[in-house]
């Protein structure tokens, strides 16, 4: 990476200027590769002799190697203008060429701009003796994302594909595996925000708050399309619209504040909701759309037994990661002691069928709607304790792993929790039965801390002795392990509990710190 910075800075009278300029290059740039060798007569070598092994097959998934190389270029310029500490104005104006992007639109151009007022600089508000700090603030701008693929995405890409004979000898075939998009573009935010910043009693109370509203356009999704034209079945296209708005609140409360003592109270409300708009398009003559139920992840592995598994999906109209299953009402005895899940018909078929489209509803979100963050310090003469709580709520999650292991048909082949012969559950259909609220307040650490009075101590300048336990408590009615599993990121495991959570682990700890 390499970059050139000018800035300049000028003040006249009440007027203050700042202008700052940027070039910046940056390239990068990864290579590996793996060989997978069988039939070694010993283990003595480990991976220091692979020709000591007798089976080296061709495969792709265990003999490959790989390059990936691209370059990022950007120009920015800045102008901030501040007139008498009051009133301030800020315009940026950038654009960035990546290489990943296709050939047509590797530039993207990305302006924005904020305005501020400081209310409290204003005499009349200097009169009033009550605010330390009060701005307003609004600010609109456009951003760019191409870290949503990877190099080479726009062109057209073949890959070895297998083994054939050519006069005698072994050939290695190849054949597309990727089409050229000249036309992938940055994916592009245009994002509104208005806020305000308030402080009073010598800050011992400050407030801050936002809100904020976005839409993304030319968003990534890799589309089915027909052979011929194209020369491969998928084809990444910007084509999708999502949109997201939220208020972010945090407050700070110092109710005490002297010599001896000091209590500090802050914490902060973030609610957030957003809506998948649209996946379709016009591409190269070609209507374009994403199907209406993209699943995402379900529920796989151990116990799991053919039929429709998916439980996390994107729809258009639907917030991203939504729970979309069968509905449940309780479990059915079959006269013999034996229970399955009694599933609802949802549509006029009178046959009940799990598949997309039929007997399922969207059941909720698994991103929270509203997260929370909570930090409380007290100092009392030497000694101090700190906290941090967070929280998420408004969400669900799917917890695959009690489905998979109450279903005693798969006994003694796995493992079953320790209820599940109470149950006596019979099958391990996807159903809402298992799909729990995800709320939480999660005690993230409590720090306990004395600093020894030096006085009388000449050979240290500081001494703290300290011990804190992190983890210390979930409030949840979650059944599960825990929560706070992928609640945030889109993919596979969002808002699902399969099997593979490892438990979080409570830790404590002790320490002295000297300083000489």
């Amino acid at each position: 990476m390499g970059n050139i910075t000018l800035n300049y800075k000028k003040t006249i009278n009440k007027h203050r200027f700042d202008i700052l300029g940027l070039a910046e290059v940056q390239q990068y740039k990864s290579s590996g590769f793996k060989t997978t060798v069988r039939g070694f007569g010993t283990d003595y070598f480990g991976a220091e002799n692979l020709s000591a092994g007798a089976t080296l097959k061709w495969n792709k998934d265990e003999i490959y190697s790989y390059l990936n190389n691209y370059r990022l270029t950007s120009f920015m310029g800045r102008f901030n203008y501040v007139f008498d500490k009051r009133y301030i104005a800020t315009v940026n104006v950038r654009t960035d060429g990546s290489s990943k992007l296709g050939v047509n639109n590797q530039w993207g151009f990305f302006p924005s701009g904020s305005l501020a007022w400081a209310a409290n600089e204003e005499s009349f508000i200097k009169n009033l003796k009550l605010f330390n700090d009060l701005k307003v603030r609004v600010g609109y701008g456009v951003t760019g994302n191409q870290d949503a693929i990877d190099p080479y995405n726009s062109l057209a890409l073949m890959s070895p594909s297998g083994v054939t004979t050519v006069n005698g000898a072994s050939t290695v075939t190849y054949s597309f595996n990727r089409n050229a998009n000249p036309d992938l573009k940055w994916e592009t935010k245009k994002m509104f925000d208005a806020g305000i910043d308030a402080a009073i009693l010598d800050n011992r109370i400050k407030l801050t708050v936002d809100f904020y509203a976005s839409k993304t356009t030319n968003l990534l999704y890799k589309y089915d399309v027909p052979v011929p034209p194209f020369v491969y079945p998928t084809l990444l296209a910007n084509l999708g619209e999502l949109e997201n708005n939220g208020l972010e609140v945090s407050a700070t409360f110092v109710p005490v504040k002297n010599k001896d003592m000091e209590l500090t109270l802050s914490g902060n409300l973030a609610f957030q909701k957003n809506k998948l708009l649209s996946l379709s398009g016009k591409y190269m003559g070609q209507d374009l759309s994403a199907k209406q139920y993209m699943g995402l992840g379900g529920v796989s592995g151990a116990g799991s037994i053919g039929g429709n598994t998916n439980v996390i999906y994107e729809i258009v109209g639907q917030p991203l990661g939504v729970f979309y299953l069968p509905k449940c009402n309780g479990l059915i005895n079959d006269g013999t002691g034996k229970y399955y899940y009694n599933i609802l018909n949802l549509d006029s078929n009178p046959t009940v069928q799990t598949d997309d489209g039929k007997d399922r509803y969207v059941a909720g979100q698994a991103m929270p709607k509203v997260l929370m963050g909570s930090n409380i310090s007290f100092r009392y003469k030497q000694f101090d304790i700190q906290t941090q709580l967070n929280g998420a709520f408004g969400h669900k999650i799917f917890n695959g792993t009690s489905l998979t292991y109450n279903n005693m048909n798969t006994f003694p082949t796995y493992n079953v929790l320790s209820g599940a012969a109470a149950k006596n559950i019979r099958e391990s259909v996807v159903t809402d039965y298992w799909l729990e609220k995800g709320d939480y307040v999660n005690v993230a650490y409590i720090n306990v801390g004395y600093n020894v009075n030096m006085k009388n101590i000449k050979w240290a300048n500081s001494i703290r002795i300290s011990a804190s336990v992190n983890n210390v408590y979930t409030f949840t009615g979650y059944s599960g392990l825990s929560p706070m599993i992928n609640s945030t990121t889109v993919g596979s495991n969002l808002g699902v509990d399969d099997k593979n959570f490892y438990p979080l682990s409570r830790t404590y700890s002790m320490g002295v710190s000297v300083n000489f």
